[in-house]
């Protein structure tokens, strides 16, 4: 079936049961409405494929974690055929004596005009426990004013190119204005590693708004690690991005990496 902004009111009508009806209500029964069988979520180097088994098992955790759960969404863009969503999941752990926090993530989702297929995506775990082991959550950022009436529009070429060559030149985290993880709070900035390479796993645009998920190979920088042997290892940071794109030149956007993810490697 091939899809088009005609099929973005559908696109954005089934995100919305994805958003409240599913997510924020923890009804995983509307998964069999909204997804495939098969199903796959892609994060980091994993891959949980299968709607009933994997996925749900996965998600059941999270939602047992956290049984007041919130999910606020704060960017939403599509070409009725792809979307990215930009969103924060909130809430009090049962495992840390309720204690809240709040994270961020962006979300890669294609699906064949009836049901979800797949979604790439990165949510910042590193910040959550963080928050968790301190205490003190982060603020949630203010919601989109109006992310169901987001009108579809075509893909931009010549943006998802200059997209994908600042990519490659290294500028993920690099870059004024393109801001990283929990950044916005205030928290501080660090280069994790000093790029050697870059595989991009996911990128489309929706006009001048591109959306990625990709996984930046390179030597891991001091600092990041407590472990001062670690600095110089080869490691692969996965990342989840969206920027927007003007004039010719990236002129904002938002990027989560996969910090948490890493940590566990080393």
């Amino acid at each position: 079936m091939k899809l088009s902004v005609e099929n973005g009111p559908d696109f954005v009508r089934l995100m919305k049961r994805y958003s409240v009806d599913y997510t924020a209500s923890h009804d995983q029964s509307v998964t069999l409405d909204i997804m495939e069988p098969d199903y796959a979520l892609i994060m980091g180097p994993h891959r949980i494929v299968g709607r009933d088994e994997q996925y749900f098992a996965a998600t059941r955790k999270q939602m047992d974690q956290f049984p007041g759960l919130g999910f606020t969404v704060h960017e939403l863009h599509t070409t009725g055929e792809r979307l990215v969503m930009r969103f924060s999941e909130h809430g009090a752990s049962l495992r840390h004596g309720g204690r809240q926090c709040a994270w961020e993530g962006i979300g890669l989702y294609a699906w064949n005009g009836k049901r979800l297929i797949s979604n790439h995506v990165e949510q910042d775990y590193f910040s959550r426990s963080a928050q968790l082991n301190s205490g003190v959550a982060n603020p949630v950022e203010p919601p989109a004013v109006a992310p169901w009436d987001t009108v579809a529009v075509a893909g931009d070429k010549e943006a998802e190119g200059l997209v994908e060559q600042w990519l490659h030149a290294g500028g993920l985290s690099t870059t004024e204005n393109v801001v990283c993880d929990d950044a916005w709070t205030g928290a501080s900035v660090e280069r994790i590693a000093e790029q050697t390479g870059l595989t991009i796993n996911d990128l489309f645009s929706c006009g001048a708004t591109v959306a990625f998920h990709v996984a930046q190979h390179g030597r891991l920088l001091p600092g990041f690690s407590s472990n001062p042997a670690h600095a110089g290892k080869n490691v692969s940071l996965y990342a989840a991005g969206l920027v927007h794109v003007r004039d010719g030149a990236i002129v904002s956007g938002r990027v989560i990496r996969n910090r948490l993810e890493l940590q566990r490697s080393l």
